[in-house]
């Protein structure tokens, strides 16, 4: 996070990929057969163009809105950082699966982005922010949304079901079951931004440590 966050600030996603696509090597090299990333904010640089990544993942906005169509929501409100509520992600998600998207007025989702990096990514939870986080919450409702998307990792420790009056779609707990499914063969194995590891070669390990050979 440290080396991504001036990218952010300057807009600036190409090298936010290349992070991204280091440990996506690194995980490969480890043996894993596909990826998830929990940062939504992060599938913003990782939709960019380019190269295939080392190994697919679960693209955490998809496991979200598949979960809405599933449950039917109509219109769903969208909180997160403002990089992301002001980003095309879960837009484009939702809208593939006919849903309508909402992000909070500008002021509220300044305040959202406040409370997340002032806040919450340090370990505090506030009961003047989870009421600032309702009143969202109670808008988005108010202006036909039928369900609200809690689309950073830190914000459901915040907004609990009962605290919300709408219906929540965790996306951290959705992207980790999306995920278990996946490594039990219930669910197929990814291949969105890579292909699948079988019979691919896989990247060199690190001078000295132990090589690890697929078979499969």
């Amino acid at each position: 996070m440290g080396r991504s966050m001036p990218h952010w600030d300057r807009g600036e996603y190409g090298p936010i990929r290349s992070i991204l696509a280091e440990s996506a090597r690194r995980l490969a090299g480890a043996g894993a057969d596909f990826f998830v990333c929990p940062d939504n904010t992060a599938h913003m640089a990782l939709e960019l163009p380019g190269d295939d990544l080392a190994i697919p993942g679960l693209h955490i906005a998809d496991v979200v809105a598949d979960r809405a169509a599933s449950e039917g929501h109509r219109r769903v409100g969208v909180l997160g950082t403002r990089y992301l509520m002001d980003g095309p992600v879960y837009g484009r998600a939702l809208a593939e699966r006919g849903i309508a998207s909402q992000v909070p007025p500008a002021a509220d989702r300044e305040r959202i982005n406040t409370i997340i990096f002032d806040e919450l990514v340090n370990g505090v939870f506030t009961e003047s922010s989870r009421q600032e986080y309702a009143r969202v919450i109670a808008d988005l409702a108010d202006s036909g949304c039928d369900a609200v998307a809690l689309v950073c990792t830190e914000i459901p420790l915040l907004v609990t079901p009962d605290v919300s009056s709408l219906p929540t779609l965790d996306s951290t707990r959705l992207l980790a079951g999306a995920a278990f499914d996946t490594a039990i063969g219930r669910r197929a194995l990814p291949s969105w931004r890579g292909g699948p590891v079988r019979g691919r070669d896989l990247p060199a390990q690190p001078t000295g440590g132990a090589a690890r050979t697929r078979t499969s």
